[in-house]
Parts: C-alpha cells; structure tokens; sequence
C-alpha cells in the first residue's frame, strides 16, 4: 500500500493550518483592538472625572470668594430695625463698600457693656460720618452738626441712654455714629460709642423676609 499522503490532502491540511493561524493572528489583533480600545475608553473617564473635579472646584472656589470674601448673609438677630427689618430677617451685605455715607445701613462687628468683651453682629444705621457733631437731647432729639435731624422714616423719639456715650461726640477719621431705627430699645452708638472701620463688616444690600422664605 502506497503510505505517501495525497498531494490534495496535504494541501487541503495545510490550508486548514494556515486558516488557524490566520484566526489566532485575528482573534490576538481583536484583543489587543478591545484592549486599546479600553484604555481609550479609561483615558477618558479619567479626563471627564478630572474635568467634572475642576469644574466643581472652581464653582466652590466662586461661591467661597463670593459668601466669604465680596458679600455675606446673616440674620437679623433683633428688632432694633424695626420695621424697616424685623427680627429674623435674612440680611444680604457687601464686603467691599469702603465709601459709607449717612443712611447706609451697615453690619458691625462690636462688643458692648453687656456682652463681658465679646464682640457681636449689630445691624445699625449710620447718622454721621468723619468730621461730623452728634448731640442727642434731654427731648429726644438728635442734632448733626448743630441742625436737628429730619428722618421721614423714624417713627420714634431718640433717648440719650443716661450712662453710656457723652454728648456731644465728633466723629473722627475712619469712624461712624449708627442708630438703630427703633430708639428706644435699640443698642447702637448710644451704649457702644462710635463704630470703627476695623468693626464694620459690611453695607446692608437687600433683605429677604422671614415670612416670605
């Protein structure tokens, strides 16, 4: 019997080897194709998470600039504003404002007789400014260098607090005479003496009621 193999099955072997090999050279291309294609695809959430992150950063780092830095928010803490701001009030106010003129409504920062050397947040409204001359009366009356002061929208009589702030006082550079708009039980300029550039914190914007949040 002739053992030599058929020259058409050799060939037709051969041709199924190579067809093989052809598939492992295919399915190795395809894996490193889906490989790469991985990596690609982990580049990317890499670069969206970092970019996501920065973006994030970025919208605290404003919102810090903004609240701690350029305005801030507080409560009102009492009636002395009455009624232009009750108790409770939230109080939008501007850090910046270096040019205060009689009627801002300011923040401050001050301690008084009653607060054993701790400072506190005040909401007043300044009356006089560097250069000027405050006296309060026995009447109740509050002069501003020599002229009583008109205020259309002060609805009360303004006691000197006997025992407390000596009259008259002068404002001196960098330094404020506030009030509260409700004079009788307000704690201002009265009880504290004039208010400092160092205790102002910053110029009242706009206020959000209580009863509408």
């Amino acid at each position: 019997m002739n053992n030599i193999p058929n020259e058409t099955v050799v060939s037709k072997e051969m041709n199924e080897a190579e067809e093989k090999e052809k598939q492992k050279q295919e399915e190795k291309e395809n894996k490193a194709d889906k490989l790469v294609k991985n990596v690609k695809r982990s580049e990317k959430s890499v670069r969206s998470y970092q970019f996501f992150a920065l973006r994030l950063f970025l919208l605290i780092l404003v919102i810090w600039v903004l609240l701690f830095k350029i305005v801030g928010i507080t409560h009102m803490p009492n009636a002395d504003m009455y009624p232009r701001i009750d108790a409770g009030d939230m109080v939008l106010f501007y850090r910046l404002d270096k040019n205060i003129q009689a009627q801002d409504v300011i923040v401050i920062s001050k301690e008084t007789p009653d607060t054993n050397g701790e400072k506190q947040l005040w909401i007043s409204r300044v009356i006089a400014v560097a250069g000027d001359t405050v006296e309060i009366t026995g009447d109740q009356q509050v002069i501003v260098n020599g002229n009583t002061l008109i205020e259309s929208n002060i609805f009360y009589n303004t006691p000197p607090y006997e025992g407390y702030t000596k009259y008259p006082v002068t404002v001196g550079e960098g330094e404020y005479f506030v009030l509260s708009d409700s004079r009788k039980n307000g704690t201002d300029s009265r009880v504290f003496g004039v208010v400092t550039k160092e205790d102002l914190v910053g110029t009242v914007i706009t206020i959000l009621r209580r009863s509408n949040l």
